[in-house]
């Protein structure tokens, strides 16, 4: 992901960082686009999050206890996700995901998950095939992944419900449960189509199975209800990750009180870790959720920020009679080397041209520019970027498109 092989560019080896802007070895400034890819809403070092850390560390890294704190920021979590009635902290977004459809298994007393190509679930298993973001497992015997994962795993096209019909066709009642990106963010961006999401819904509902978004780039990205409240679609489980801890390793996975009543004690179903709901990183969660609360004006600065790049770059196309399509919402911005109208879906995502990504990226790059070295990647803004960030941004980009 962070090696630059897929597009075969250098890695870029970072020193340091503050605000949007990222330093190499020799003090070269850039502009940063990746932003921990999407959990820095407030750029690096934002005085709320890196103030009074000793403080903070003072009362323990990690007890291997619950806690008040743990508690209160489950319920101030709930306040923003309703369908979050229960849930347990993890570590990372990969654990929350895991543990979520082993809690779906449980309760449904089935194996099979239906997930999409393209959508990004971290790296286990079953989550690898046909992932986007950088995995690139097209072989899954060749990466390690069982037979017996693969046969529990129906990997359908995003934006298609022929193709969920088609593939679920003779096994709807082994569906445990729907997993999805509500808003894709690992094959570029991608929105559902009119539909497509409420057909979900419909279907999980019908067939006794579970819907479980993966929310781990959009919740807080998305604005403090996430893309179930954009959306209007109900899941019945929740996953979201270190955006809420402004990097930190913290993460979660809730839902409804029902489904979540199969965990250990009260029920059969085990999930744990020592690190889970540890003090230091729900200490910065609450800090991120004060921020957030207390200046609503700071997604209305990232949402003008992320439209005047976006802008910009649709200026530049009209200009050079490039036929990209450039997609934004909120604070993340992407446009793919691919003639046509916005991502649909992977087929659309893998369309895009490598090479000439590569050729930007490296150009970009030497202009103080920093991108991911992933097509499949997006351009994250932050609450520290500025309008002069973004002029500046605009200029490189006429001197490097290819």
């Amino acid at each position: 992901m962070r090696s630059g092989w897929s597009i075969g560019v250098p890695m870029f080896v970072q020193a340091s960082a503050a605000g949007a802007y990222a330093y190499d070895e020799q003090g070269h400034r850039y502009i940063d686009y990746i932003m921990a890819y999407g959990p820095l809403l407030f750029g690096h070092t934002h005085r709320a999050l890196v103030t009074g850390l000793d403080e903070l560390a003072g009362h323990g890294f990690v007890w291997g206890t619950t806690h008040p704190e743990e508690v209160r920021l489950a319920e101030r979590i709930r306040a923003h996700l309703p369908v979050m009635e229960r849930m347990r902290f993890v570590t990372t977004g990969t654990e929350a995901v895991m543990s979520a459809i082993r809690v779906a298994r449980a309760f449904t007393k089935r194996a099979l998950i239906l997930k999409f190509a393209g959508n990004y679930h971290g790296h286990s298993d079953f989550a690898l095939l046909n992932a986007g973001a950088s995995a690139h497992t097209s072989d899954a015997s060749a990466s390690g992944i069982p037979a017996g994962v693969m046969h529990d795993v129906i990997v359908a096209r995003y934006n298609d419900l022929a193709s969920v019909d088609t593939l679920l066709r003779g096994r709807e009642s082994d569906l445990a449960a729907i997993i999805v990106e509500p808003v894709v963010g690992n094959m570029g961006y991608v929105t559902p189509v009119t539909g497509f999401l409420e057909g979900l819904r419909e279907r999980t509902t019908r067939y006794g199975a579970l819907l479980i978004f993966d929310e781990v780039i959009t919740w807080l990205r998305l604005g403090l209800g996430g893309a179930q409240a954009a959306t209007g679609v109900t899941p019945d489980m929740t996953t979201i990750g270190k955006i809420m801890g402004g990097g930190v390793p913290i993460a979660a996975f809730g839902g409804r009180a029902d489904v979540m009543g199969v965990l250990a004690p009260g029920g059969q179903t085990f999930t744990g870790g020592t690190h889970g709901g540890n003090p230091f990183c729900v200490g910065m969660a609450h800090r991120v959720l004060d921020v957030l609360e207390a200046h609503p004006e700071y997604y209305e600065h990232m949402r003008a920020i992320g439209e005047r790049l976006a802008d910009g770059i649709r200026a530049i196309f009209r200009e050079t009679g490039l036929p990209y399509a450039v997609v934004q919402h909120e604070s993340i911005v992407d446009f793919k080397f691919r003639a046509g109208p916005p991502t649909r879906n992977y087929d659309d995502a893998l369309a895009a041209d490598k090479r000439l990504y590569a050729a930007y990226y490296t150009a970009m790059l030497e202009r103080g520019i920093l991108l991911p070295p992933s097509q499949n990647e997006v351009m994250f803004v932050s609450t520290a970027h500025t309008a002069a960030d973004i002029d500046e941004t605009l200029v490189a980009m006429r001197a490097s498109l290819p």
